[in-house]
């Protein structure tokens, strides 16, 4: 016969040994935990970036170290990843990483594929250096210039250095332009600093990395801006101030700022914020302007624009313009006689007119003053890349434009039941 005191022991060992058995279980939800992007397209979204703010991973990971958690895909395979510390908090004196902004990773949906799975774990050993995809730096060393680039087209504009008048006997380059430039590239890796530093003017030739052709002048190059008071366009001088704020290796992030400049009798102000994501043609660029108007007119007309004589000094180029509402775009494929057929594009999501004047294409769009308006821009070359025919930069685009309009859905959930 068993004692009252027997049974209430067993049933504590039970008890015991009934925790010991769930312990790595707990553990093991407590170092990892599971996500879920999904989408609703048809087609392939390559290159899609994934991003989730860090206080959620730091609530199912607390005390997790950003260089020490790894990102692997439903087979297991371990994915490049980044963590940006773009946050209200400029320090985190708890070690729970309220200074961090957003871990990014990204993933290829193969046609059809409308759901995918990943798991986010703490790692004893450190994560490796992965391969740098996206870049950007200002250029003191040549004239303030400010590039960028991805593993696929490079882009630069110009500063107030380069805007300067050359000084009495001195000889030097002066151009007062906002417009956007392009450097097309023929490999993955950054080209950036290996061009300026073969010194200024080396990179107009082909050495097998591509070179720079396009022309920019006192045009908005590839996605300049500025504001249109239905009979002309008024624009921005050079940059005034730069800011980086994410550098790599899977998304780059930047600011320039631009001084004040009269637009038909109003008073403006641009800063643009630049998103650039490996594996991407088109760069996110957030255009915020600053100005005072009427109560009665309290809008202005923003204008992107593409340049009407892009090709290069010297290049005999047909250029086909594409203006196409349901994408939102503006578009170019230039035929250049030389130098390979180039395409240029700007998708400005709520566009509601079209326009020109002496050197640009235009596609406009009302703004409010302080309201970011937000578009894309970039170029590809034939030379380079999986597009080769202005049919194919039309459906980049078209596709480009359903995703921005269709943005992927990010869940987490705990493995094993628990809860963060």
């Amino acid at each position: 016969m068993t004692q009252p005191g027997q049974r209430n022991l067993r049933f504590k060992l039970k008890a015991v040994a009934l925790g010991l058995s769930l312990m790595p279980a707990i553990g093991l939800a407590q170092d990892k935990f599971k996500v879920t992007v999904t989408h609703q397209l048809a087609e392939a979204r390559p290159s899609e970036t994934i991003t989730i703010p860090w206080t959620q991973v730091n609530q199912y990971l607390p005390g997790a170290l950003i260089q020490k958690i790894a990102i692997k895909d439903q087979h297991g395979k371990v994915l490049p990843h980044q963590v940006t510390n773009i946050a209200p908090q400029a320090k985190d004196p708890q070690g729970i990483g309220i200074a961090y902004g957003e871990l990014i990773f990204q993933h290829h949906f193969a046609a059809g594929e409308k759901q995918a799975s990943f798991t986010i774990e703490k790692i004893d050993t450190v994560a490796p250096v992965f391969e740098t995809k996206t870049f950007a730096r200002q250029i003191p060393e040549r004239l303030d210039d400010f590039a960028w680039e991805t593993d696929k087209i490079a882009h630069r504009t110009y500063g107030p250095a380069l805007a300067a008048p050359a000084p009495a006997g001195v000889t030097k380059e002066v151009l007062v332009t906002s417009g956007i430039d392009i450097w097309f590239k023929r490999v993955p890796y950054p080209i950036v600093d290996r061009w300026y530093n073969k010194g200024h003017d080396h990179y107009h030739k082909d050495e097998g990395e591509g070179l720079d052709m396009y022309n920019v002048g006192r045009s908005r190059g590839c996605g300049g801006t500025g504001i249109w008071d239905g009979k002309q366009l008024h624009t921005s001088i050079n940059y005034s101030q730069w800011k980086i704020l994410a550098n790599g290796p899977i998304r780059t992030i930047f600011e320039l700022s631009y001084p004040s400049w009269d637009a038909a009798g109003v008073a403006v102000t641009e800063t643009k914020r630049f998103t650039i994501d490996a594996g991407h043609y088109l760069d996110k660029i957030e255009s915020t302007f600053q100005f005072n108007t009427s109560t009665a007119n309290p809008q202005l007309v923003a204008a992107v624009g593409l340049n009407k004589t892009p090709s290069d000094k010297g290049q005999q180029a047909k250029i086909h313009v594409e203006k196409d509402f349901a994408s939102s775009s503006l578009s170019q494929w230039i035929e250049q006689s030389g130098n390979g057929a180039i395409g240029t594009a700007i998708i400005l999501p709520g566009a509601d007119a079209y326009s020109e004047d002496s050197l640009n294409h235009l596609i406009l769009k009302p703004v409010t003053s302080g309201q970011k308006m937000t578009y894309y821009a970039g170029a590809i070359w034939e030379r380079w890349g999986d597009v080769k025919t202005q049919e194919a930069w039309l459906d980049y685009i078209n596709k480009m434009a359903a995703r921005y309009r269709d943005p992927v859905k990010v869940s987490l959930s705990s493995i094993g039941n628990q809860t963060p």
